[in-house]
């Protein structure tokens, strides 16, 4: 790994995120508007917001991340752009990390707007800091960016993309705890979600949110980190020049 090629990497996509608009609405904006949308629904429900905002707040950054994320690697390999790439002096851990920190940088500010938007517009109360909602978020939109540059290295196409979400992000939604607590879960579906990067991230916010500290929070958040990690040596390892 070079670390001036890795930031090279960053600056470049930051730059031709600078003149896609549409991206940088769907990362900035559309959490935003998503988390809006769930709470005005609920507005006539006291408490219910309050109850399942904070696993909202984990959950559409990680989506939102995976849709950028995959699309765009994707779109740089079929490009050609990649190939190219790889010609140079440029590694693919460069290339993976240099990605990884420009989306980086993005889910930094989507966290600032989307929990300020949450809190300060739609009134989610919790019992613990926001700081540490912003950093589940930050580290949620990771590692929905760390996903889709594995998912990216499987796919031919942005629609084969987007199908792989049934398969890395349906399953995290329905059991991680979003909809049942996990340990009412049926014994089978409990000992899944335990693999599941996603669950340890909404036990990260309902811990903030009832206001716990220390290991309650940041032991399962260390989790979240190291599947993230774990995804992207293997987004490294996996990468492909070009798509056949």
């Amino acid at each position: 790994m070079n670390v001036i090629r890795l930031f090279a990497t960053a600056g470049r996509v930051l730059s031709q995120l600078r003149h896609d608009p549409r991206s940088i609405a769907l990362m900035l904006i559309a959490p935003s508007l998503l988390v809006g949308l769930f709470a005005w629904l609920f507005s006539d429900q006291e408490g219910v917001f309050d109850q399942f905002g904070g696993p909202i707040l984990a959950l559409f950054p990680f989506i939102v991340m995976f849709l950028i994320t995959s699309i765009t690697t994707l779109r740089e390999r079929r490009s050609g752009t990649l190939e190219r790439l790889m010609t140079t002096p440029l590694a693919k851990s460069d290339f993976i990390l240099g990605y990884a920190l420009a989306f980086g940088l993005m889910a930094l500010l989507q966290a600032v707007i989307t929990v300020s938007f949450a809190v300060f517009v739609c009134g989610l109360e919790t019992d613990g800091p926001l700081w540490q909602l912003g950093l589940v978020a930050v580290v949620d939109a990771l590692l929905g960016t760390a996903l889709g540059l594995l998912a990216s290295a499987f796919a031919q196409t942005e629609f084969q993309a987007v199908q792989f979400m049934p398969l890395l992000v349906f399953p995290q939604i329905i059991l991680g705890g979003l909809f049942m607590p996990r340990d009412q879960m049926p014994d089978v579906l409990h000992a899944i979600s335990d693999w599941l990067p996603l669950s340890y991230a909404i036990d990260t916010i309902n811990a903030v949110s009832a206001g716990e500290e220390g290991w309650d929070v940041f032991g399962p958040l260390l989790i979240v980190v190291a599947f993230m990690l774990g995804a992207l040596v293997l987004a490294s390892l996996t990468l492909r020049r070009r798509t056949p």
